[in-house]
């Protein structure tokens, strides 16, 4: 084969496998809209803040700062605090090298622990490896298996960090009751776990959704076209959201103003149906990932309340999950 017949069959190979590589997702997915619990777990061992020891912080005087992780105590991994705290009483009387991990970059600190005053040895650092809440799931695809929810990432409370997971998991939960809504104060739903009814595994916590792989049977809903940005459009469309048991209920909203600008605050919303905003006062924590459809196709999901009025809130095109989510 000479080299122009070289070029001419690879140019035909490119333009044959290219557009299979155009959309990793499905041009039909499974709407959610159920109510999930999740757990992740940690990458290392979360530094979220200090309390002192013998009235000196000494945690904080011996180099740490919050939103460091602990990877390695003498060399041993560390993962949970469970892990660490056994490892601190095996070796509580001697300096200990810690390897934490700040800002991408991994540093020693050497810290000698110091016994408080009933002989205890302490610290003085509180650590987390694991977050626990609800939220709800956005979508299935049926084709790769994968599931997106919430919309957005997820946030360590304390540090204001993303939370750089290891692994975790999405199950079921059952809606209890309705914290309101309120001017200047978002409600909640809450619920109760069920944790050994597993949905599915969670493998990326990003700024637009956690996403992993579905174990469980496929929803039995009818799958929806996936709409591209430009076919969304302002007016009536519908959320599909629990606010009480497992049931899933479609409510009507009204798109005000649509803006591709924006990484996860692409829609803005509000919320139109009476029996909704009786039950909620509006957007609540927990609803973030109810998938939002309109004109038969799902289009985006919910991802952020506007505090000061809760009636209104902000959502991410669907196309952004999707292809973070199958990345």
């Amino acid at each position: 084969m000479n080299f122009k017949n070289k070029l001419r069959f690879l140019f035909a190979f490119l333009l044959f496998i290219l557009p299979l590589n155009v959309f990793a997702y499905s041009e039909y997915i499974i709407p959610g809209g159920q109510t999930v619990g999740i757990e992740v777990n940690s990458k290392g061992v979360l530094i979220v803040g200090f309390y002192k020891v013998n009235n000196t912080y000494i945690g904080r005087d011996a180099g740490f700062e919050v939103g460091d992780k602990i990877l390695k105590l003498d060399g041993k991994e560390v993962n949970t605090t469970e892990e660490m705290i056994q490892t601190i009483e095996q070796n509580a009387n001697k300096e200990l090298t810690f390897t934490i991990m700040r800002d991408k970059q991994e540093k020693i600190i050497k810290f000698t622990l110091v016994p408080d005053e009933s002989g205890v040895y302490k610290t003085g650092l509180y650590v987390k490896n694991q977050i626990n809440g609800i939220g709800t799931l956005t979508y299935v695809d049926p084709e790769t298996l994968k599931f997106g929810a919430l919309g957005h990432e997820i946030i360590e409370k304390t540090t204001a960090l993303k939370f750089e997971i290891k692994d975790g998991t999405i199950f079921n939960a059952v809606v209890t009751g309705i914290t309101k809504s309120e001017r200047n104060k978002a409600g909640e739903k809450n619920a109760t776990y069920n944790k050994s009814q597993l949905y599915g595994k969670i493998e990326d916590n990003e700024i637009s959704g956690i996403f992993g792989n579905y174990t469980a049977s496929l929803p039995n809903f009818e799958k929806l076209k996936v709409a591209k940005p430009a076919e969304v459009h302002t007016g009536e469309a519908v959320i599909r959201t629990v606010v009480e048991g497992e049931t899933i209920n479609e409510y009507t909203i009204k798109i005000l103003k649509l803006d591709d600008s924006s990484k996860t605050k692409n829609i803005l919303f509000e919320i139109t149906d009476k029996k909704l905003l009786e039950k909620t006062g509006g957007v609540v924590q927990g609803m973030s990932g109810s998938p939002i459809i309109q004109d038969n196709k799902i289009v985006g999901a919910v991802t952020h309340v506007i505090v000061n009025d809760s009636s209104k809130g902000y959502g991410i095109f669907i196309t952004t999950m999707l292809e973070e989510g199958e990345n």
